[in-house]
């Protein structure tokens, strides 16, 4: 299992999050989502023999989150 953060640029309202984890939540491999709203990340982990970190950035992007910096673990 492979953990990472992702920090977007300042969120904006509360009902980001829950459209957030929403979608993430239902990718496969995906295993757990969080996100903390006043720091702007995405805390995930995943298993990378199914989705990959790259893969989890372009759909964060695609919901119109630009990712400033990903960390990984």
């Amino acid at each position: 299992m492979k953990k990472a953060v992702y920090q977007l640029e300042p969120l904006t309202c509360p009902s980001c999050i829950k459209k957030i984890e929403t979608t993430l939540t239902k990718t496969a491999g995906i295993d757990s989502v969080k996100v903390l709203f006043n720091s702007s990340k995405v805390k995930t982990e995943f298993d990378e023999s199914m989705i990959e970190s790259n893969n989890i950035q372009e759909t964060l992007q695609k919901l119109g989150y630009p990712v400033l910096s990903v960390k990984t673990s």
